[in-house]
């Protein structure tokens, strides 16, 4: 099996803790390694691209979708949006799952992005966390469910699962 790719979207700087986090994560467990591989741009090495085209270019490539939203837009480009907008969006053009986690509360965040918050909300289920234990947990929980979604977990009777 192909493994299932996660692009993990977010303003870098905000979350440099929680994406380094959730890529060690699903790349050390047991269960998510087999199953998931995860796409950080800051992994990617120094190329003669620019980098809205690379994003955009593995938002296609990727399986998933995973935005983690806070209070920081990020870098605006000369139409006023971040890439995480830009990613977002293209992520929901190409139907991808997508699943958003936003941190803490949005009452002081950038306009733009509180915008993105309701609008992503008014899309699909969004959970929030306040910390990387809480977050992993989410993410966990998010991605056990995918897997089952698409047929990769099975569940039953002990007896009934064993191959004939």
């Amino acid at each position: 099996m192909k493994p299932i790719r996660i692009f993990i979207s977010s303003a870098q700087k905000e979350f440099a803790a929680e994406r380094a986090a959730l890529r060690d994560y699903l790349r050390g467990d047991p269960l998510f390694r087999r199953f998931y591989d995860v796409f950080l741009f800051e992994d990617v090495p120094a190329q003669d691209r620019r980098a809205d085209e690379l994003y955009l270019d593995e938002v296609e490539r990727c399986d998933i979708y995973l935005g983690l939203f806070g209070c920081d837009y990020g870098y605006e480009d000369a139409e006023g949006i971040s890439p995480t907008q830009r990613e977002f969006d293209l992520a929901g053009e190409l139907s991808k799952p997508r699943f958003i986690f936003v941190k803490n509360s949005t009452s002081k965040c950038h306009p733009k992005m509180a915008a993105l918050i309701a609008r992503a909300g008014n899309q699909l289920i969004r959970r929030r966390f306040t910390d990387i234990p809480e977050l992993i947990a989410a993410v966990y929980a998010s991605l056990v469910h995918h897997l089952g979604d698409i047929g990769c977990l099975r569940t039953g009777p002990f007896d009934a699962t064993a191959p004939s």
